[in-house]
């Protein structure tokens, strides 16, 4: 097989080949290897090669419904027997895992054959992929912008050829960001509908979850498919589905009642064509017979963001503490991290109760909202990929930062709560190009990004579609639907073309 022939097939394509004996999963490993070496130099989107992970599969014989086909994970959460699961961080290499997770599990059962981990911003805090331990990852489409995050890795290794799907986590948008980005397409999974053990069991309080960026639909119903189910502990069990979710994508949506809306939840700025993705969205959705009109529900974005950041307040520290406790310096996290660990610290546990008890407050207005629409579409993002460099600190205050870190005055300073009004500020500023993301994962709800549009400049824009609590079924029937209407499977970034 050609390196042209292998990006004309999905993951599901792929495996029926070595299922049919028609190419062999080893042949697919080198076009996949043979890829990555090309555009490390160039968009650097992974953190590490794991060849004996790889062989060991290639020896096990290829077999399952992803019989042979390449695929990496993102080096977070999805933990590699003996290997570090750094979160992008220099800290974080010393968390060695003794076992697979669940998800690289059942990823070798169906027959994957994985052999690299991808990059991320620091434990996965931003919507962009910029860790000063590995470097930042560049948009196939541009590499003079970030590929997005924290899943920027792999929505990078998928769009510039080198796997058809690859493995992520989403947080607060961090499959969907990077898919947006990047001209793919991802689901983030209802809450309990996939497992993070045996490792961990919920992340993030439950925001956290597990799942796949893809070119299509049917590959990431398939994923699903793969991964889904709990693990013998887990926190959070979702129902089972009624049927597989591949065998959903059999019958096309019922008319379905849609809202969208385009304002920032944050009264932030919203790109024209960011607004113009979802508009053409909506009138293409009308124009297949289902019922749309603008509604949004009524949640206030600030608090969600407020409580967003309590999340990251509470995380950051405990994360880092964990760190230390296996001989990690303070000099091996970034200002960004050393900061909002300072600033978490003065988080009580009273506080972080009120705030996490918010949660449900999202989670039934969105529900009593979805008792009269099916489904919420948004902009993914508030503008297309952002030029590196775009969200760092102006040289004064990162100077400033530095100066606090150097002379211990942070910690001081974060508890009599001088740091807060700073720290606030540069959290609604790293909101502001991705305002629309995090409600799902507070409210546990499923969310996907269509590749939809394209700028002018020919950079690539999401649309966010939400549904249901458990209801991922309704979405991909209605991706599959938009997928077969506006095709979008062949438009690679030209990287993907140029480097074969």
């Amino acid at each position: 097989m050609r390196h042209d022939e292998y990006l004309r097939h999905d993951a599901t394509a792929l495996a029926e080949l070595v299922r049919r004996g028609e190419v062999s999963a080893r042949e697919l490993l080198d076009l996949a290897r043979a890829q990555a070496g090309r555009v490390q130099p160039r968009l650097n989107p992974f953190t590490r090669m794991l060849p004996t992970l790889a062989e060991a599969q290639l020896a096990r014989g290829a077999a399952g419904a992803l019989a042979g086909v390449p695929f990496v994970v993102k080096d977070s959460v999805a933990d590699v027997a003996g290997q570090p699961t750094s979160y992008g961080s220099r800290a974080g290499e010393r968390f060695v895992a003794p076992r697979h997770a669940a998800v690289l599990r059942r990823l070798l059962d169906a027959g994957a054959t994985v052999f690299a981990k991808t990059n991320l911003p620091e434990f996965g805090l931003k919507g962009i992929s910029d860790s000063r331990a590995f470097g930042p990852v560049s948009n196939p489409w541009d590499p003079g912008r970030n590929a997005g995050g924290s899943s920027g890795g792999s929505a990078a290794a998928v769009a510039a050829g080198v796997v058809p799907m690859a493995g992520g986590n989403d947080g607060g948008g961090s499959l969907r960001i990077p898919a947006a980005f990047c001209g793919l397409f991802a689901l983030k999974p209802s809450r309990g509908r996939m497992s993070n053990g045996p490792g961990l069991g919920e992340v993030w309080f439950g925001a956290c979850s597990e799942g796949v960026i893809s070119r299509s639909v049917r590959d990431s119903a398939l994923a699903l498919d793969v991964l889904c189910g709990p693990e013998p502990g887990d926190p959070f069990a979702g129902a089972a589905p009624a049927e597989p979710f591949v065998a959903a994508l059999r019958r096309p949506p019922p008319r379905l009642r849609i809202a969208y809306s385009t304002a920032s939840p944050l009264g932030t700025e919203v790109d024209a064509e960011a607004a113009a993705a979802v508009q053409a969205a909506a009138r293409r959705l009308a124009a297949l017979c289902h019922h749309v009109e603008e509604a949004a529900p009524p949640v206030d974005g600030h608090a969600v963001a407020a409580c967003y950041l309590k999340l990251y307040a509470a995380q950051v520290p405990a994360v880092m503490d964990q760190a230390r406790s296996l001989g990690a310096r303070d000099s091996e996290f970034e200002p960004l991290t050393r900061v909002m660990a300072a600033y978490g610290r003065r988080l009580d546990a009273a506080a972080l109760t009120q705030s996490l008890a918010r949660w449900n407050e999202f989670a039934r207005t969105l529900g009593a909202f979805f008792g009269a629409w099916d489904v919420w579409l948004t902009p993914t993002t508030a503008r297309a990929a952002l030029p590196h460099g775009t969200l760092d600190p102006p040289p004064a205050e990162a100077r400033l930062t530095d100066t606090l870190l150097a002379s211990g005055l942070l910690a001081p300073l974060a508890r009599w709560g001088a740091l807060d009004a700073r720290v606030q500020r540069l959290f609604v500023q790293n909101l502001a190009p991705y305002p629309f993301t995090q409600l799902a994962n507070l409210a546990g709800v499923p969310a996907m990004s269509l590749p939809l549009h394209w700028t002018p400049e020919g950079l690539p824009l999401g649309v966010q579609a939400v549904g249901r609590q458990g209801d991922e079924a309704t979405l991909l029937q209605l991706a599959a639907e938009l997928e077969a209407d506006a095709p979008w499977f062949d438009r690679l970034a030209p990287i993907a073309h140029e480097a074969g």
